[in-house]
């Protein structure tokens, strides 16, 4: 699961055994696009033989969900409870696409050997019909192993039902398992918001909110208050909400440190003149001291039969998708620029725990969001994704049921394991000394 944490101002191991296994990386992306669904008008923009899966998460954020600014620098994991809820999203999620693997195996009478709850060495253990069911110690991942390879096991290696020997279109559904019971998932969620909750809309208007202003700032110092809307800024009167619209106030306030800008202010329904000079940072722009937000007003949608609940499911659901899939394309093009907002399940659980902390709505959401990035991005055709498989799969398919070389196919899968256990390292780390309180203690 990897994380871009381009937010919204405001206002995602093959645990490797010998055997056949699917797991899940904690890495995600979490790249925040505007949504145009459900909204009264357009949303705002805040500023063979053995095969493995590994995540990652691509999230686009809706306006619903609203990110702390510039989350990777300090990311702040909040209260227990909101820290214990997002990480039970997440494990929640990996468990549902492991079953999906498992199931489509278990059902086609396909041999399985493990069921393992995270990774690492062994919490607690049971067997029952010739499986074993485990809890491991770090419960960010999973797997599904099937003893095709396993040199203890005692089945022989032309058994019928081992996954191995089982036709492509088998194997197929197998691989592609853990996937549909994310999409699914996915669904159930949205659908459960719809009927729950209802779904949040969004109708923007005029001007800029000002949620905080940090004491002795230059904000305070001037006048601003918590809850001003700033209707225009030296004359240039802001429109309703729209992509560019914050980011309209902070540039003007940006070039003119030590300089008198001139806001025009709603304040408990009278307008107000007040003159601000922005502070000069240390790289020579302008701040102020204020956090801003696109000003609008949330209602919420709810059906008024089961089937309002499922077209609004539908269109929720779509929408999510379609973000992703912007998302993943957006990444790809831009990938020198979003490569360094990739981030880890330290982050995944510190974004999870804020959204937990807002609303009910932004906990839905995270979760509907966290489910399509793992289908998406585990249909990518790379080593160590259900999409490597896959691929490996169809190849021979294509080689009139050839299958490649044993040792080059895990050669294959191993490069990419390797690759994906070396990364979440690396974020692992660095996403903790991002911490707020670590660097509190640095």
């Amino acid at each position: 699961m990897l994380i871009n944490l381009s937010y919204a101002s405001s206002s995602s191991s093959t645990y490797f055994s010998s055997r056949l296994s699917t797991s899940r990386p904690p890495y995600l992306e979490f790249p925040l696009k505007p949504r145009t669904h459900l909204l009264k008008s357009p949303s705002p923009s805040p500023s063979s033989v053995s095969y493995s899966s590994r995540a990652k998460l691509l999230c686009p954020s809706t306006n619903r969900i609203h990110f702390r600014p510039c989350a990777l620098p300090g990311l702040d994991f909040g209260n227990v409870e909101s820290v214990l809820e997002a990480a039970g999203v997440l494990t929640a999620i990996i468990v549902v696409h492991e079953t999906g693997h498992f199931l489509a195996a278990y059902l086609q009478g396909i041999r399985v050997s493990k069921f393992a709850v995270g990774f690492g060495p062994v919490l607690a253990k049971f067997n029952a019909n010739d499986v074993e069911y485990s809890l491991r110690a770090f419960p960010l991942g999973g797997f599904v192993g099937f003893p095709d390879n396993d040199p203890d096991s005692d089945i022989p290696e032309d058994d019928e039902n081992l996954l191995k020997n089982r036709p492509i279109l088998d194997r197929v559904i197998v691989i592609s398992a853990g996937v549909v019971a994310n999409v699914i998932f996915a669904y159930a969620i949205i659908f459960t918001q719809v009927l729950s909750v209802g779904l949040p809309v969004q109708e923007p208007f005029s001007g800029v909110l000002v949620p905080d202003v940090i004491p002795f700032s230059a904000a305070s110092r001037d006048g601003l208050l918590p809850g001003d809307v700033i209707l225009s800024v030296n004359g240039i009167e802001l429109p309703k909400t729209g992509p560019s619209v914050v980011s309209q106030v902070v540039d003007i306030i940006k070039k003119n440190p030590k300089r008198n800008v001139f806001l025009k202010v709603e304040r408990a329904k009278k307008d107000l003149e007040i003159r601000v000079v922005p502070d000069e940072s240390f790289d020579g722009t302008g701040k102020i001291g204020v956090q801003l937000s696109p000003n609008i007003k949330v209602t919420k949608l709810r059906p008024n039969n089961i089937f309002e609940a499922f077209k609004y499911t539908g269109k929720e659901f779509w929408g999510l998708t379609y973000n992703v899939l912007d998302s993943l394309k957006q990444t790809f093009m831009n990938f020198s620029q979003s490569a360094s907002k990739v981030s880890g399940p330290v982050a995944i659980i510190a974004v999870g725990a804020e959204v937990a902390r807002s609303t009910v709505d932004g906990l839905y959401e995270f979760a509907a969001l966290l489910n399509l990035n793992l289908a998406v991005i585990n249909l990518l055709p790379l080593p160590a994704l259900d999409g490597g498989s896959l691929a490996l799969v169809l190849l021979e398919a294509v080689r009139g049921g050839r299958k490649l070389p044993l040792e080059l196919e895990q050669r294959i899968m191993s490069s990419g394991i390797m690759f994906v256990l070396l990364l979440g390292l690396f974020l692992i780390v660095r996403d903790t000394l991002n911490l707020g309180f670590i660097k509190d203690l640095l």
